[in-house]
């Protein structure tokens, strides 16, 4: 791993299926500031083993629901994340499941959404300890709720669940990966979603803790 705090940014800025990349770039740089060195990428073949040596974090906003990656982009980020690296996912960079392997390092597939509507937010209590849950409380944004079948084999915390319909959902959850460390986070769906000053102090937290930086 470097020893620099080097972070890529992958997302979808010329052909975006839903979510483009230009208004989360933004806020994600403001979020961590001087903390994380950003490189913004919409290359895929950054996904591969020797382009992701010199980065600590991988943050996904993919929108590419329909794009399989290479063997070779597949192998680089398991044996990324795997061998120590960081991966926070937001939002929609949850389309890395379009590869079964990604869907399994992430913990959860993504199945659909209802209408895009407000939501209540809201910190499950088993995960009060949790470093990236430091000083965060619930909050309400409108937001998709969007729904997930997660990994019933591996082992997760779930830090945050939303109610919808009479009911709540996942809504953000963070586990180990060999040696590395894997976080989603479910808002995100464009500008106004990063203004929320809880959810950009959840974001900086989840991307710290996925490094092991002090919160």
């Amino acid at each position: 791993m470097a020893q620099s705090t080097n972070a890529l940014l992958l997302g979808d800025m010329t052909n975006p299926q839903y979510h483009p990349l230009q208004g989360a770039m933004d806020e994600l740089k403001e979020i961590f500031g001087e903390t994380l060195e950003l490189t913004v990428t919409e290359d895929y073949g950054k996904l591969r083993a020797s382009e992701l040596a010199p980065f600590d974090l991988v943050i996904s906003y993919s929108d590419a629901w329909q794009i399989k990656k290479t063997r070779e982009e597949v192998a680089g980020l398991l044996s990324y994340v795997s061998n120590g690296g960081g991966l926070l996912v937001i939002h929609n960079g949850i389309s890395l499941q379009c590869d079964p392997e990604l869907a399994q390092l992430i913990g959860g597939r993504f199945t659909g959404h209802p209408a895009y509507t407000e939501l209540s937010f809201h910190k499950v209590a088993g995960a009060a300890g949790h470093e990236i849950m430091q000083g965060i409380e619930g909050f309400t944004m409108e937001e998709e709720p969007y729904r997930f079948d997660l990994d019933p084999i591996g082992e997760r915390t779930l830090l945050m669940e939303y109610e919808h319909e009479g009911e709540r959902w996942p809504a953000a959850w963070a586990h180990d990966f060999g040696l590395g460390r894997v976080a989603y986070l479910m808002p995100g769906h464009h500008n106004p979603s990063f203004k929320n000053e809880t959810y950009r102090r959840l974001i900086r937290q989840a991307g710290l803790w996925a490094i092991r930086r002090g919160i």
